[in-house]
């Protein structure tokens, strides 16, 4: 498992009973998560006293309940910063886990001594984008939701990336590497974090079990002809690490040789000394 112990604005305190207790800078929230299936009997004291709780519901979905908790703020990451806050579907703008992999991509691109072009696609907060554009590279950011890219570029500006060479699009995915092939555009290194589920701004549906697979295919055609990395996530339970090996391995690995890994990635936890599953990533490089 590839797990992300670099935090120190962020942990995972303890789990028990399908929540997880997180500290967030200074706040403490409580969230549901499917992973955790097991009962704590010794539970750490910060429990009884979060800022926050997501109550998930029986019809489905959920509420917040909050306690001492501002409607925003921020959590920082070697030089970078987020803000975050609670959304109706409980998340807070932000995924922890994912900075193992921000980790790996920008020593890749240090270590490359040239110029590196990465598209982060379904690219959400932004994450990525910035760990990308510290560590050196030009970055095209392309998500469907023009409230999730301008969060982004709020991050950008918190984190002292305003003048990075970014560029921020609102767009389906699928019609934007369409466009970019006949464009006759290229990139050297993909990273992707698809949905479940989802759709364009003009309604397009992506189901990932159906689209992915394809969707990864197509971005062959925008691969340059040296490419650096190539970075797929899944939070999908059917996509475990294996799918995701298979899947690049028959795309990127079939037309540029190269290494393919995938794995679980994951949080530890401080009570307990384990780690936290929280989705698979798949990666290629040269």
């Amino acid at each position: 498992m590839w797990i992300a112990n670099d935090w120190k604005d962020y942990e995972v305190i303890d789990t028990s009973g399908g929540e997880k207790l997180e500290r967030w800078g200074e706040y403490r929230l409580v969230r549901p998560d499917p992973q955790v299936i097991w009962t704590s009997d010794q539970k750490n004291k910060a429990w009884k006293k979060p800022n926050g709780h997501y109550h998930r519901s029986n019809k489905g979905g959920g509420d917040w309940q909050f306690f001492d908790l501002p409607d925003e703020w921020s959590i920082g990451y070697k030089g970078l910063t987020f803000r975050l806050k609670p959304f109706k579907f409980k998340h807070t703008g932000l995924f922890p886990e994912q900075a193992v992999n921000w980790d790996w991509f920008s020593q890749l691109i240090r270590d490359a001594n040239r110029p590196v072009k990465v598209l982060n696609l379904f690219a959400y907060t932004g994450g990525a984008t910035l760990a990308a554009a510290k560590a050196g590279a030009s970055v095209t950011h392309v998500d469907a939701s023009k409230g999730m890219v301008g969060w982004a570029k709020e991050n950008a500006a918190a984190s002292g990336l305003s003048d990075a060479p970014i560029r921020w699009l609102v767009d389906d995915c699928v019609k934007f590497v369409e466009r970019e092939i006949r464009r006759g555009n290229t990139y050297d290194a993909i990273i992707m974090d698809p949905p479940s589920y989802g759709r364009g701004p003009k309604g397009e549906i992506w189901k990932i079990e159906e689209s992915v697979f394809p969707f990864i295919k197509l971005t062959m055609d925008i691969l340059s002809d040296d490419p650096l990395f190539f970075l797929v996530n899944s939070y999908t339970t059917g996509l475990q690490p294996a799918v995701l090996t298979y899947m690049i391995s028959m795309t990127v690995g079939r037309k540029y040789g190269g290494h393919v890994e995938a794995e679980e990635i994951g949080l530890p936890v401080t009570e307990t000394g384990l780690v936290l599953p929280c989705g698979a990533s798949g990666r290629w490089t040269k």
